[in-house]
């Protein structure tokens, strides 16, 4: 049985064309390819290549300045990090949290919209595997161009299950017996139509918007729309802590805001979704709003 797609560059001796991490002794972070004959410089000396060319993963460096670097594969969460970008890209912590709240699986049929810079699509590609399926639609060609690039970087080449189309994913979508649907987009209320169609019942929607305008809007637009259940929005924070000695305390900086995301489940056809019974506070939807609960969330 042949290794899954892009499983040989993470284990085994270090060879030409894998991504290298060097770690300095301040814990600052350089990243770049082996390429044999080629030295890489600093302002701390330089090392040629071919010295970690063979040697195992783990292994340390010095520089003709006579410092050493730790040298490690990155991890995805440091590639994505470092890697050339267009548009902004999905932060780990949100990209785990789709992994694990959208339920994404080895063999998933997966739809993406807004593909960025390509961290979510390489995330997403792992998660599925060879034998799944991730069609990512992205508006821009210029930043479709940057995230071929950048996955195929760090898978080695092509993946056999992503497709990459350049265009709106409402006027585009073509894909059925989708299991997941993943819009990173500035107005997601706009494909939830096509989305609707797509979707199998019981596949769920997840979206990852910036503001608190976009997250109501779309959390409105699922309840109107009818074929969803209702919809669960969260954020996260991350911060780490500094240990050293009896010194254990909260680092000063962390990663605060990045984005909301949110996820609901399509019902089966013909199924209208149960009515809400929790009672918004009064104020909540101006008079004028004509949507799900205009009637103040009676629950009738």
């Amino acid at each position: 049985m042949s290794e899954p797609t892009g499983a040989a560059r993470r284990r085994g001796p270090f060879k030409v064309g894998d991504q290298v991490q060097l770690t300095d002794p301040k814990g600052r972070h350089y990243t770049f390819t082996l390429e044999a004959g080629k030295n890489f410089h600093t302002h701390k000396g330089s090392f040629p290549h071919d010295e970690l060319i063979g040697a195992p993963e783990g292994s340390v460096v010095r520089t003709t300045g006579n410092v050493a670097y730790l040298a490690l594969r990155p991890l995805l969460p440091d590639y994505v990090l470092s890697m050339p970008r267009g548009a902004a890209v999905v932060y780990p912590k949100d990209a785990g949290q789709i992994l694990a709240f959208a339920d994404i699986f080895p063999g998933a049929r997966v739809v993406e919209a807004g593909v960025g810079s390509g961290s979510l699509s390489s995330f997403l590609l792992r998660a599925i595997g060879d034998q799944g399926m991730l069609h990512s639609y992205e508006r821009r060609e210029d930043f479709a161009d940057i995230a071929r690039q950048n996955v195929e970087r760090y898978f080695g080449g092509p993946h056999p299950a992503w497709q990459l189309t350049v265009g709106d994913l409402q006027d585009n979508l073509s894909d059925t017996d989708v299991d997941r649907v993943i819009l990173d987009m500035l107005a997601p209320w706009e494909c939830l139509e096509a989305v609707s169609k797509a979707l199998v019942p019981g596949g769920i929607v997840c979206c990852y918007v910036a503001t608190t305008t976009q997250l109501a809007r779309t959390v409105e637009s699922i309840r109107e729309i009818g074929c969803f259940n209702e919809p669960t929005a969260w954020e996260t924070m991350i911060r780490n802590w500094h240990i050293e000695g009896l010194a254990v305390r909260p680092d000063h900086r962390m990663i605060g805001h990045t984005g909301f995301l949110l996820t609901a489940r399509r019902l089966a056809d013909g199924v209208e979704p149960p009515m809400r019974r929790r009672r918004p506070a009064k104020g909540a939807y101006g008079e004028d709003y004509e949507g799900p609960n205009a009637d103040g969330g009676s629950g009738r």
